[in-house]
């Protein structure tokens, strides 16, 4: 039996959700496939955003009990995991009551659950029922890197995905990695009472950040306690909770309790049987796309961290939006990150948007480096994070005075990601800087730091034969 959609979405994450709802509610007719009930969500709400955030707040919540001693306040208990891991599990169900099959079918959209796999150009078969589409939509997500070394074997080693099952704290923690998923859930462990050491085989954390900034963070994540070994890998495991490590120093022997590995993702779409429907993969196995996420078959598209783009739930949402009004014209927009952002929720946050200065040289921008350190701003002076900094990349332009436009930029601070969203608008709608100097900010709220830096930018350009003309003037 075949059923008829004007489109298919195979993957009920933020980027098939985003596509399947937004088209749904355009009054096309929608099927959404995913594996299972409990994986609607993705990765975001059942092993990623959703509970690493709240897993962040619990501890950053014990983490601040602990920091009243300092004003005479002192508490008494241990961190619980098993509490811990109650509020997590609460704060998904509670998102889950409207992220499921039930409910997105009494809202009319059709919801399909079993493996998917393609039975023709335009056909998906899901448990012997074929479902055929003008489009269809690939949002089937990644998955984290395997740890390939020797003797890993030995080792039950937990990843973003299988953390959350972790029954108790444990006393040693060692981090395979230091991209963001493990710098926020080290000090995370860091702050119920682990010992955390992270193994990261670069010379830096962070390594698609700014180093100025990351380098503010690794000083705040040392100072905490956590134990770094940079320039350095892990050769072999000798037994189940022994790492043999590698570096500058020569050989090491570390002992841990867990193991939480953190190194990237894995797109594969193999599974699918892509071949059928005429789509292209890579050696890695991902599709072959073009600018427009379309792959090989251009009926059949790609969303989310399949396309290989930044893997992020609202990079899904970008591409959705494009594609869909892709779907409705003839004038087609190529997908573009040149205003996108992205936060890492640590204490202290970093948040980034547009260019970074590596993408600049690249594309031969001409601009100035704007850099503002935080250690004279009165809100960072009475809330304790004068380590603050806010870098900003502005168009060069021959007068000073001119209207710079924001090309992207770079801020450390708690609450970093919501103190840098209006210069995520401002890049975006393409104002120029001088509207954040005319912006009267309240005092002292600590998005002020933003205009200081664009005042402290005009005041620099202000010349000896300006000051003369002007008290002439006077």
């Amino acid at each position: 039996m075949e059923k008829g959609y004007d489109m298919i979405v195979i993957g009920a994450g933020s980027g098939g959700l985003s596509m399947a709802l937004g088209l749904h509610q355009l009054g096309l007719k929608v099927l959404l496939i995913d594996k299972t009930d409990q994986s609607i969500g993705g990765e975001c709400l059942n092993n990623g955003c959703v509970p690493s955030k709240a897993f962040l707040h619990a501890t950053r919540t014990i983490a601040k009990a602990r920091a009243a001693s300092r004003f005479g306040m002192w508490y008494q208990g241990q961190p619980s995991m098993k509490s811990i891991r109650e509020y997590v599990t609460a704060a998904q169900e509670k998102i889950r009551t409207h992220e499921n099959a039930h409910y997105f079918r009494n809202m009319g959209l059709d919801v399909v659950l079993g493996q998917a796999y393609f039975s023709g150009k335009n056909q998906v078969t899901v448990a012997g029922n074929h479902y055929q589409a003008k489009k269809i939509t690939l949002a089937t997500g990644s998955k984290p890197l395997k740890l390939n070394v020797p003797g890993v074997e030995l080792v039950n080693y937990y990843d973003n995905e299988n953390i959350w099952e972790l029954a108790e704290i444990p006393a040693t923690i060692l981090l395979v990695g230091a991209g963001p998923i493990n710098m926020e859930l080290g000090q995370a462990f860091n702050r119920i009472g682990s010992r955390v050491i992270v193994v990261e085989i670069s010379d830096r954390i962070l390594v698609k950040e700014d180093r100025e900034i990351s380098d503010i963070l690794f000083q705040q994540l040392e100072s905490q306690g956590i134990e770094f070994y940079l320039n350095c890998r892990i050769e072999r495991f000798k037994d189940e909770n022994t790492a043999v490590l590698v570096g500058e120093d020569g050989v090491a022997e570390m002992h841990f309790d867990a193991l939480l590995v953190g190194i990237g993702r894995d797109i594969n779409c193999r599974n699918l049987d892509p071949e059928a429907a005429g789509i292209i993969l890579k050696e890695s196995g991902a599709p072959v796309l073009d600018r427009y996420l379309r792959t090989s078959n251009k009926n059949i598209l790609a969303i989310g961290d399949v396309t290989g783009g930044p893997q992020f739930s609202h990079a899904a949402e970008l591409q959705a939006t494009t594609m869909i009004r892709n779907l409705f014209t003839p004038f087609k927009k190529k997908i573009k990150y040149d205003h996108f952002s992205w936060v890492t929720f640590t204490d202290p946050e970093i948040a980034t948007f547009g260019h970074t200065e590596i993408q600049l040289k690249e594309k031969g921008h001409r601009y100035r480096r704007l850099v503002l350190d935080f250690d004279e701003d009165d809100r960072a002076i009475t809330g304790d994070y004068t380590y603050g900094k806010l870098i900003l990349f502005v168009s060069h332009n021959k007068l000073p005075w001119a209207n710079s436009r924001l090309l992207g930029g770079s801020m450390i601070a708690p609450n970093a990601g919501e103190m840098i969203q209006e210069l995520v608008l401002a890049s975006s709608a393409r104002l120029g800087i001088r509207s954040l100097f005319n912006k009267i900010y309240p005092y002292p709220t600590g998005s002020r730091v933003n205009k200081t830096l664009v005042m402290n930018k005009y005041m620099d350009s202000i010349k000896p034969w300006m000051k003369r003309l002007l008290r002439l003037c006077y």
